[in-house]
């Protein structure tokens, strides 16, 4: 097979995707390529048909090698391991807006692998990912309803940047993936600087405009190359069994769906699937199970549905617009430095903050380089909370995604390092789940942030926006349920301030959304913020002003770098002592940054005065503290400022003659010098004269029979 190439002049740059001459076994393969940076992307679909699944075996998985980047992997074993935290969450950028394009009832293993050959270290490969992607399965024979377009965007000022560098993203207000079909949005993922609702709209939209090349070169590919779809007829509801489940369990389901708790609602429901299993599984050689399934899942998402449509009545009883009720608690946990409960109606979460020092910052090895972290939030899904029983394993996608969303939404407030010089982890542990976890995680950890202490300006909210649509109607929920979500079109989820977003993630269900509706969605989000706010702000209005008594105390003390040699000391005597005195912990950073890390203030301060003291650089004029370590005939050496030896000339000494300089220093004594300058190899010189108080320094007694004292005589001075 020949090497096929399609070239798109994108925003001033060129992005190229070959196909025809790599992974030729794949079902679909490609290289898409823009400046330095080279992604592989492959399809592969089996033909063997899974018959144990109920959904659609997708995997998708990103991978960034590290040769990309001309560099060997960290550690012990040299090479590529498990995937990283931003692997994940690439993977599920590429998986979320392709799944709901495979048809339904497809149940055939398949897998869609992103691997990262080259990194220029400008130009960001996930959004190459997610156009090879579409454009691997577009050319493939795998039923695929594309192509889908991905592009990241960026605003610094007025002016938007599709797919900016990644330099050019340190100076952006916003950094957001947006992927599209045609002229709909399909999804969303990403954050800003509090921007609002409106200019929000505008970027998305705006970047849905710029997708067009990407969609036609994908189409112009699959005309040169592109295979012959293998044939795949839809699965479609059997309504025979349709009717026969409607005519069995119908009525109880719809009293099923007016149960307002959660459990309760799924014990009913669970029980009429038995009962029209049951009967309908008598006839053993007609009956289907995948048909009795998907036939049961359609009339449940029709009754939710019909109800809300025709009466604007929710599952719980609530109107489209309505909020669960919400309940808020800071200090729960006596030893923790800051921790909250939030709930809103049955979704209740537990986010504790934990105060540490730069020691314990994340260390990031990624195609960019080394990087460190300083702010963290971990989200933990165990089974109890949705009132399962599972083994606790690693971290899966949905925690590590969920748990990245509400970091982003709260990274814009966290203060800066020289502001609060501390490592800050937050820990969400959902206690009980009915939608929105994630967003009731932000809420959460902004509560527990603020009971530590930690400076933040003002309280972050999010809340999951959800959709129904019919042929007549669209209606947007506000807080969704977990039943909305399954059976609804949309899941949107927006956290933000008072005065804007910060984070935010949105995957459409029924093939993409228009204007009209993600605005009104982004409007009724902000009332619900603002509701949401309200009730936090009730619950602690602002930071505590101190920090728990469980909590380190932390400081930094800034000296010169080469004055750390003499904080460190011979052999690191110095530094040594200062520990033992003090029981500090003492890190030395770049350019000269000591950090101080104490159980408590005192031996925070007297730590720090001890660094000073050795760090500090004398002044010429200034008057310090000093103990004599040698006496000679001509002088007495003093040691000032931890290290710092001067000579005091016995000139010096006192106002009078000094016939014996050791009838006033001997070695040992704590004396007051003054800085009076430096000889003419740097050396330090002292006056213990002009450190004495105006109380102890006696006049100068003019020599007898000299000039001065005739003058003072007479009274002339002068000529």
């Amino acid at each position: 097979m020949k090497k096929e190439k399609i070239t798109v002049d994108f925003h001033g740059k060129e992005i190229v995707i070959e196909a025809g001459h790599v992974a030729r076994q794949a079902n679909g393969a490609v290289l898409v390529r823009c400046g330095g940076t080279v992604v592989l992307v492959t399809a592969v679909s089996t033909d063997e048909k899974r018959e144990d699944v109920d959904f659609l075996p997708l995997i998708v998985n990103y991978v960034e090698m590290t040769y990309a980047a001309g560099r060997i992997p960290g550690g012990f074993i040299k090479r590529e391991g498990k995937p990283s935290d931003h692997e994940t969450l690439v993977s599920r950028l590429i998986d979320r807006p392709i799944r709901p394009l495979f048809p339904k009832g497809y149940k055939y293993d398949t897998q869609v692998i992103a691997t990262v050959l080259s990194a220029d270290q400008e130009n960001d490969p996930a959004v190459l990912a997610i156009l090879g992607a579409s454009c691997a399965l577009e050319i493939s024979d795998i039923p695929f309803d594309g192509p889908i377009a991905g592009v990241k965007v960026g605003k610094v000022g007025d002016k938007l940047l599709f797919n900016p560098t990644f330099k050019e993203l340190e100076e952006s207000e916003c950094d957001i993936v947006v992927v599209g079909k045609g002229d709909n949005i399909v999804m969303v993922e990403g954050g800003g600087k509090e921007i609002s609702e409106e200019d929000l709209a505008n970027i998305l939209f705006a970047a849905l405009k710029e997708m067009e090349p990407l969609y036609e070169a994908q189409l112009k590919l699959k005309e040169k190359i592109g295979k012959e779809k293998r044939p795949f007829v839809e699965f479609d509801v059997d309504e025979l069994f349709y009717e026969k489940i409607r005519f069995l369990v119908g009525d109880r389901l719809e009293e099923a769906y007016s149960i307002k708790t959660k459990k309760d609602r799924r014990k009913e429901i669970k029980a009429a699937y038995e009962v029209a299993l049951e009967e309908l599984s008598k006839d053993e050689e007609e009956f289907d199970k995948e048909k009795f399934d998907a036939a049961f899942e359609r009339l449940e998402k029709d009754i939710m549905r019909r109800r809300l449509l025709e009466e604007g009545v929710r599952i719980d009883g609530r109107r489209p617009e309505d909020i669960r009720d919400l309940e808020c608690f800071v200090s729960v946990l006596p030893r923790t430095h800051g921790s909250a409960v939030f709930r809103r109606g049955e979704t209740q979460v537990l986010a504790v903050t934990t105060l540490g020092s730069s020691a314990d910052e994340q260390k990031i090895e990624s195609l960019l380089g080394e990087s460190y972290k300083r702010f963290m939030l971990h989200y933990n899904f165990p089974p109890y909370c949705v009132g399962e029983v599972a083994p606790l394993r690693a971290p899966s996608r949905r925690e590590i995604g969920h748990g990245a969303l509400a970091e982003r939404a709260l990274s814009p407030l966290i203060p800066s390092e020289e502001e609060f010089p501390y490592t800050i982890r937050v820990v969400s542990d959902v206690l009980e789940s009915n939608g929105s976890s994630s967003m009731a995680t932000v809420c959460g950890a902004s509560l527990s942030l603020m009971d530590a202490g930690v400076p933040i300006r003002k309280h972050v909210a999010g809340v999951a926006m959800g959709l129904v649509i019919s042929d007549e109607k669209t209606i947007i929920l506000t807080d969704i349920l977990g039943d909305e979500d399954r059976l609804g079109d949309m899941d949107f989820k927006v956290a933000g301030t008072r005065d804007g977003i910060t984070s935010f993630q949105m995957d459409v269900k029924v093939g993409g959304i228009d204007r009209e509706t993600l605005e009104k969605a982004l409007l009724q989000a902000k009332e619900a913020r603002m509701k949401i706010l309200d009730v936090m702000e009730e619950t602690i209005s602002e930071p505590r002003k101190e920090i728990s008594v469980y909590a380190p105390r932390i400081a930094r003390v800034q000296v010169k770098p080469d004055k750390i040699r003499d904080l460190i000391g011979p052999s690191g005597r110095t530094i040594k002592k200062i520990i033992e005195e003090t029981g500090v912990r003492i890190e030395i950073g770049e350019d000269g940054v000591v950090e101080v890390i104490a159980s408590d203030k005192e031996s925070l301060e007297k730590a720090i005065e001890l660094v000073k003291l050795v760090t500090t650089e004398p002044e010429v004029g200034k008057i310090y503290q000093g103990k004599v370590v040698r006496v000679a005939d001509f002088g007495a050496f003093v040691e000032i400022l931890g290290g710092n030896i001067g000579l005091v000339h016995i000139s010096q000494v006192a106002d009078e003659k000094v016939r014996n300089i050791r009838d006033y220093m001997k070695e040992g004594d704590e004396v007051l010098v003054k800085v009076i300058g430096f000889d003419e190899l740097g050396r330090l010189r002292l006056s213990r004269k002009e450190a004495l108080p105006p109380s102890e320094r006696k006049p100068q007694q003019p020599r007898k029979g000299s000039r001065d004292q005739g003058r003072r005589r007479t009274g002339k001075v002068g000529r």
